[in-house]
């Protein structure tokens, strides 16, 4: 993987990342292979070249290239008519030097972990989870049809992240789904990009959207960086607000300046993008809910000497309570209600102080929680990562002028066995009152 990407940047040059055509291929199916303990598995779009004995996870590989191949064709708004006989060639391997010795590993080819891709000819590694065996033939695949059909893979984050993403996937019943959000781990075992995320958060090492965004493969080695690429693939392919102008971006990946056009396509949604994927990073779950927990950045409008009450919904994440508060003021949230916060294995009744029979994030399960979005984003970290808890009642005071939010305290995977709603009052203290 991390070869295919160091491959591409050192032939650019050469070949500008572009197709060498049909006929183009490196691997040649030299007469040796028949008698060299090499199978060879023939699908439509892919001849698997193997060493691996015969198995149904290894002998079906071809045909989930297949099925994986009209959902890119779709991705990308290509037609698959007129890719009827787009062909690769692949080698799995158990044994490298074998390829070696056979030519089926060329020279040119530098040394990788786990795969790596050129054009038409992919190469994976073995690996003891048919998952990720899988996953990372997929991945290659995308490095394959993005180069050879769109012209180039973009930069590196593009690269690496639409390879993450549309290689991810659910293979159930002879059934492929491409660019699947994995519920568990258990369904995808060995692919761990959610756990670099959240080990990298918990260490206080997270990476900003942008340095994701900045990513350069010679400075950083290993497998860690396709975690992160992943997300931020995920978040935008997945986020109602971002997903249709992502989804674009198949179009210009032969562009120089590819990354500061993918800035002036959000516009004014970039400094909102900016915090959502802090929230995303912290909260990053299996499973997490993208249009549950999309927020709404409108901003409020000034509370005054009145009072509010607002309705908020236990089955969403951050929600915009339409209310501009003053910094320095204190006003005083008083929440009442009573709402579902789970359902198996019966239904959790819970109120505005939380249940303590559970806790998430130390905190009760269901505790209503209150952030002040300032009006213009400060350095640090987001308001929405450091909350306060309010309970049936607590006195705000904000430091900075901004927007009222609240949720209850939940998991971003958990949110749909939630039910009901709670109603929350906001006034503002007799000293903060205008005359």
């Amino acid at each position: 993987m991390a070869g295919a990407l160091k491959l591409c940047l050192l032939l650019t040059a050469l070949v500008s990342c572009q197709s060498l055509g049909a006929e183009g291929t490196t691997i040649r199916a030299v007469p040796e292979v028949a008698g060299a303990e090499i199978r060879r598995i023939s699908g439509k779009h892919l001849t698997l070249l193997t060493d691996l004995p015969s198995t149904p996870a290894v002998d079906e590989l071809t045909e989930v290239f297949d099925r994986a191949f009209p959902q890119w064709c779709q991705y990308f708004g290509v037609n698959k008519v007129r890719l009827k006989d787009w062909h690769a060639t692949a080698c799995l391997m158990r044994d490298k030097s074998l390829f070696q010795r056979l030519k089926l590993l060329p020279d040119f080819v530098p040394p990788f972990d786990n795969g790596f891709s050129f054009n038409y000819d992919l190469w994976v590694v073995d690996q003891s989870s048919d998952y990720y065996r899988r996953h990372l033939l997929l991945h290659e695949g995308v490095h394959s049809f993005m180069n050879t059909v769109l012209g180039s893979c973009g930069p590196p984050w593009y690269q690496e992240g639409m390879a993450e993403l549309l290689g991810t996937h659910r293979w159930q019943d002879g059934e492929l789904k491409v660019g699947y959000f994995p519920g568990s781990r258990e369904e995808t075992p060995m692919w761990g990009r959610i756990k670099i995320v959240r080990d990298a958060f918990a260490a206080r090492r997270a990476k900003r959207f942008t340095d994701v965004l900045a990513y350069d493969p010679a400075n950083e080695p290993g497998t860690e960086p396709y975690g992160w690429c992943w997300a931020a693939a995920a978040l935008l392919d997945n986020h109602p607000k971002y997903q249709t102008r992502f989804r674009t971006l198949g179009n210009i990946v032969q562009q120089r300046d590819f990354n500061n056009r993918f800035r002036r396509l959000l516009g004014a949604d970039w400094e909102n993008l900016l915090e959502e994927w802090q929230v995303f990073v912290a909260d990053l779950e299996y499973g997490y809910d993208f249009q549950r927990t999309a927020i709404d950045f409108s901003p409020g409008k000034p509370l005054g000497p009145r009072e509010v009450s607002i309705v908020i919904q236990a089955d969403r994440g951050w929600q915009n309570s339409g209310i501009r508060l003053e910094a320095d003021n204190e006003y005083e949230i008083a929440a009442e209600g009573r709402y579902q916060v789970a359902r198996n294995p019966k239904i959790w009744w819970c109120e505005p102080n939380g249940v303590s029979i559970r806790y998430y994030r130390g905190r009760p399960l269901g505790l209503l929680l209150a952030a002040v979005r300032p009006d213009r984003p400060a350095p640090g970290p987001s308001p929405f990562l450091v909350p306060t808890p309010v309970g049936l009642k607590a006195t705000l005071a904000p430091k900075h002028s901004g927007t009222l939010f609240l949720r209850i305290n939940d998991s971003a995977a958990e949110l749909a066995d939630n039910s009901g709603s709670l109603t929350v009052t906001v006034r503002a203290l007799p000293s903060n009152a205008a005359e």
